[in-house]
């Protein structure tokens, strides 16, 4: 209620100010009511009570007295249990109803923009795709959509592991089975079958290991014959990762693969860079740096390793390098990581040595947007029958397949290419949401029943009071664009509900794009659409006795149908129109 807020605000000023208040005090405390019953917003007085030497109920008393008929129009207050409650007047909801309706951003403005470098989805190369790489791709994606609808400039990193030694004996087993063979193996998606064969290839024949090693040194070599055979791994791979990103439609292209490859230049670089700055320390034969705040077991300082003895370099080495290629390639202010919780203390020490060496400054934000693991029923990472990590390929295609059943049930109607395509909209957006509806930094449990459900915090839930908003409009056969003119009338319980929640939308997204959060706007979009089924149960629409109350409850229906659609899509997922 963040507009209810600031037209209540001059009123509780002149309050405030007469009770000898500095705004200071009291403005931080305004805020939307964490009770809705009590409220759309309030003003906790409880902080105040040492200031004024009185109980907070006194003070809360006192306020609502001195405001009195100054937000007539506006909102009721009340006083409970030191709380100042304000409840929007049905007068206001309705013009800010009216207000919103013409504009096509829903009241959600553009701001000043910066420029972003997102780090997400982030596979390995002649590695299978799975479901531990749902969480990073469909939450960087929401990410992604949100801050570009801000106005900012994204860069998308999909930082893809297409370096390092293993794959000295991805190319030889490549070479063992032939070109065409191997093609074809990756391509058919058959990525953790080809890797593990080199693997116990290179555990079990010495002669396959030795080749293996003197084909990583002809690698980082710049050979030419290897590295054209790398990248015949770095296609075939790709090729099948852009399925998946094609069936989970999110933003990612072959345009925003950014792999370990790219930066291998820069880490002697980055080794320089960190002497020059005086933070490399030399420790057995290794090129470390010390961020501070991190010890070992034993108490001693905790090392960062920037160079390995045998010369290789180290994670770190890569992440310090995307700092660097990002400030000054992209002139990018802002990076964000999407990588799951383990690797906090990680990027925690890369971000704090990247402060040291200057490669990052305070008009630098960085952040690590971790996220917790997908378990089963048992408390357990989400695993196939056969105890291996499930494939994502698979498990959005079993997603479709359930919804498609899900679908013949609920609406035997839809038929053909029609009935294919809501359930690949409706089979997605049930994977996707009942992640990113997950607050991220917890884990959650993967149920098919649960999340391909029509009733309940569900995409299919949402995507059915769209379809249902349709319907309405169907049947209506007017003209939507004509609804923005309408005179807004918002007299009954469940109407003033609604509107409550439709209002509070563009402040919602703000929260949710400025915390990183997209579980705050999942969880709006599920009080808008259950809000509209109670409004839905109460309020006839076309069959209202008055032209002017049809026309007001339609276009309540458009925008809500029209910020589902919106909410939904900052998320990555999909709206059909019948269902």
């Amino acid at each position: 209620m963040r507009n209810l807020i600031e037209d209540a605000r001059p009123p509780l000023a002149e309050a405030m100010s007469k009770m000898g208040v500095d705004e200071s005090v009291w403005t931080p405390l305004l805020g939307r009511s964490t009770v809705e019953d009590h409220g759309d917003a309030a003003l906790p007085c409880h902080a105040l009570s040492k200031t004024l030497r009185r109980s907070p109920s006194e003070i809360a008393d006192e306020v609502v007295s001195l405001i009195g008929g100054a937000l007539d129009g506006i909102a009721d207050a009340s006083s409970v249990s030191g709380f100042v409650n304000l409840r929007a007047q049905p007068s206001w909801l309705s013009r800010r109803i009216e207000a919103m309706m013409p504009d096509p951003r829903l009241g959600i403005g553009l701001e000043e923009c910066r420029t972003y470098a997102v780090d997400y989805s982030a596979p390995n190369v002649a590695k299978e795709m799975h479901v531990g790489h749902l969480r990073s791709t469909v939450i960087g994606d929401a990410i992604v959509r949100m801050l570009e609808f801000r106005g900012h400039l994204v860069h998308r990193e999909n930082h893809v592991g297409d370096w390092g030694t293993p794959f000295g004996m991805l190319i030889e087993h490549l070479l063992d089975l032939g070109e065409a063979e191997a093609a074809n193996e990756l391509g058919v998606g058959d990525l953790d079958s080809f890797y593990k064969q080199a693997r116990a290839k290179f555990v079990t024949e010495e002669e396959f290991a030795e080749r293996s090693r003197q084909r990583v040194v002809l690698l980082q070599g710049g050979d030419e014959e290897t590295l054209r055979l790398w990248r015949v791994l770095v296609d075939e791979s790709m090729r099948y990762f852009n399925e998946v990103y094609s069936m989970l439609g999110v933003l990612l292209t072959d345009d925003d693969i950014m792999g370990e490859s790219r930066y291998q230049d820069l880490l002697p670089v980055v080794v320089d860079r960190l002497g020059d700055a005086g933070i490399l320390e030399h420790s057995e034969g290794a090129d470390v740096a010390y961020p501070g705040g991190w010890v070992n077991r034993e108490g001693e300082p905790l090392p960062m390793i920037i160079r390995k003895a045998d010369g290789g370099y180290n994670y770190s080495t890569s992440d310090l390098a995307c700092i660097i290629d990002r400030v000054e390639r992209l002139k990018c202010d802002s990076f964000l990581y999407v990588v799951g919780t383990p690797q906090k203390q990680h990027f925690e020490m890369v971000f704090q040595v990247a402060r040291q060496a200057g490669f990052m400054d305070d008009g630098h934000n960085a952040v690590h947007v971790n996220f917790g693991s997908v378990m089963d029923a048992d408390g357990k990472v989400l695993k196939s029958r056969e105890g291996d990590v499930i494939k994502l390929f698979d498990l959005l295609a079993e997603a479709v397949t359930r919804a498609r059943a899900a679908i013949e049930e609920k609406n035997p109607d839809l038929q053909g290419e029609q009935r294919e395509r809501v359930a690949r909209i409706v089979g997605i957006g049930a994977v996707k949401y009942a992640d990113l509806s997950t607050e991220r930094t917890k884990d959650y449990v993967f149920d098919w029943e649960r999340m391909l459900s029509f009733d309940g915090d569900t995409a299919p839930y949402l995507q059915y009071a769209h379809a249902r908003i349709c319907s309405i409009f169907r049947k209506w056969g007017g003209d939507r664009g004509s609804l923005s003119e309408s005179e807004i009338s918002c007299s009954l319980p469940e109407e003033c509900l609604l509107a409550r929640r439709l209002t509070d939308f563009p402040a919602v997204v703000d929260e949710s794009t400025h915390a990183y959060i997209p579980h705050r706007l999942c969880a709006h979009l599920h009080s808008i659409a259950s809000a509209f089924a109670s409004f839905y149960e109460a309020c006839p629409v076309l069959s209202a006795e008055e032209e002017g109350t049809v026309h007001s409850r339609l276009a309540l229906c458009d925008l809500t149908a029209r910020e589902l659609e919106l909410g939904l899509g900052l998320l990555g997922i999909e709206v059909p129109q019948r269902m």
